[in-house]
């Protein structure tokens, strides 16, 4: 299963860090820039290209230090069809360096509506008479449970048949969050109800982990729902966003790992894609992305093993 290979790819490095990959022009080095609008103008396609380009060097100095790297595909959607075939070949080349993929696309809706969108990720579609994967190179998705059970159970079917996996949204790491995932009812927050929701759609699909293909997204911004929400969801995999640069610590994520310092994985993505710009040094900004990850890499662990 998904999380399995997830898991053992974080032991084996020491590292629970995903590179978030949210590309926009103004981050990529000029150079890079340039040359992409020397040959192809101020158009979409020299976008594309640089943006390509710029992955490209940041999958470069990851592999070997992070497990995972999670695109999020509003960055490449807004550059039209020429983002979303960098995009393509982002999650192409990711996978070909050896990393984990996760689409950040934030999918759900209904009927064969949901079930289309399952094929289209981490599924296959038919193809004039055969089965045929569309994205082979994603390995999980992350999901809006909004809709219920008739939302999720498409792709908590394809992802048992395929050995892929989601992430749930269910404790956001964004300030209003609140305004609808902290109201009660009956004594339970809306974020403990699609909690235990997940732990529940995952139940028949537990690997030898410990864990199901129905993982969570939970902010490290809200530490101590964090630690409560590891307490309630035993066999739930988390990914945590809002570490650095919207507040969370490495010291209020430690509860959201098991007993043996496993399921979960830490994003960051602006302050990994963007190190060199501190330095302002963009022509060597593989080297400043890749001592960032180590640095991020010593903050977690070493607040795990402490």
């Amino acid at each position: 299963m998904s999380f399995e290979i997830l898991s053992e790819r974080i032991a084996k490095l020491e590292n629970p860090t995903v590179m978030g990959l949210d590309p926009k022009l103004e981050y990529i080095p000029e150079s890079i820039l340039a040359a992409a609008v020397e040959e192809y103008g101020e158009t979409f396609k020299a976008a594309g290209e640089a943006i390509f380009e710029f992955n490209k060097g940041l999958i470069d100095a990851a592999a070997g230090l992070v497990p995972a790297v999670k695109p999020q595909s509003a960055f490449y959607e807004m550059y039209g069809i020429e983002g979303m075939k960098a995009l393509d070949r982002t999650i192409a080349y990711a996978k070909e360096a050896g990393l984990y993929v996760i689409l950040d696309v934030k999918r759900n809706d209904i009927g064969t509506t949901a079930e289309a969108y399952a094929r289209a990720y981490i599924g296959k579609t038919e193809l004039f008479g055969s089965q045929v994967e569309a994205n082979p190179g994603i390995d999980c998705l992350t999901v809006n449970p909004y809709l219920g059970i008739d939302g999720i159970k498409p792709f908590v079917d394809t992802a048992a048949e395929h050995g892929k996996s989601m992430f749930i949204l269910v404790k956001t790491s964004n300030p209003s969050s609140g305004d609808f995932q902290d109201i009660e009812f009956e004594g339970k927050t809306l974020y403990r109800r699609v909690a235990e929701k997940v732990e529940e759609w995952g139940a028949d699909h537990i690997g030898a982990s410990g864990y199901s293909p129905c993982g969570a997204v939970v902010g490290a911004t809200y530490p101590k729902q964090l630690e409560e929400l590891r307490a309630a969801m035993p066999h739930t995999f988390f990914l945590i966003p809002g570490y650095g640069a919207q507040g969370g610590a490495a010291a209020g994520i430690v509860p959201a790992f098991d007993k043996n310092g496993g399921g979960a994985i830490v994003n960051n993505s602006r302050a990994l894609m963007c190190a060199y710009k501190k330095q302002n040094d963009p022509d060597n900004y593989k080297t400043h992305t890749k001592n960032a990850i180590i640095a991020m890499r010593e903050d977690l662990m070493g607040a795990i093993k402490a």
